[in-house]
């Protein structure tokens, strides 16, 4: 079982979350950035190939075992974009400017079919051990007006199926449970650490 973990992330936000998540299992939890682990630049075309960069250059880095994520926004009527660019559609991070842009072009596309999803996929990799994944989805529809204030990205346009509010008019408990991350993180602490919840 793992006792310690690399988190390949420089958001102190993400971190607190990994902690939090993780010191029930009384693992020690690093940051790239305590650790002076350089920021890797994401090259890959999907997900999976995102957050597998990231997790296995920080291993080889620094000789643990490292956890990396790579989540985004999947537009159908836009192709499935901006998907693994959604946080660089963001001008310098900029998601107010990421969510007009994003409205603007559905509503010039044409397309009634706003139907889109959020899909994260978690890498660990252990010196020595192949590269595991974990994957989480969820479905829903972008809204044409914002609504929430909680959450960030994309969450004030997008409404999860079965659910009448946006992911920022949500507590973060109740994104948690039904997120992609969130169910991308359930499925790594059932499966590494016989976690029945989180």
């Amino acid at each position: 079982m793992l006792k310690e973990l690399i988190i390949a992330s420089h958001n102190q936000g993400k971190i607190k979350e990994f902690r939090d998540m993780l010191s029930p299992f009384g693992v020690k939890v690093y940051s790239a950035l305590e650790l002076s682990l350089p920021d890797v630049e994401e090259t890959g075309t999907t997900f999976k190939e995102n957050a597998a960069l990231k997790a296995e250059t920080l291993s080889s880095l620094s000789g643990k075992p490292c956890l990396a994520d790579d989540s985004g926004l999947c537009v159908n009527a836009l192709g499935g974009r901006p998907g693994v660019y959604s946080a660089r559609y963001a001008p310098n991070r900029n998601f107010d400017i990421a969510m007009s842009n994003l409205i603007d072009e559905l509503k010039q596309s044409g397309n009634p079919d706003w139907s889109a999803y959020f899909s994260c996929v978690l890498a660990i990799k252990e010196p020595g051990v192949p590269t595991r994944f974990y994957e989480g989805r969820i479905d829903g529809h972008i809204i044409a007006n914002r609504r929430g204030d909680h959450g960030f990205g994309f969450d004030p346009i997008f409404v999860p199926q079965g659910f009448d509010q946006t992911f920022a008019e949500m507590s973060q408990q109740e994104k948690s449970g039904i997120s992609h991350r969130g169910k991308a993180v359930a499925a790594f602490l059932q499966k590494e650490f016989n976690a029945k919840t989180f």
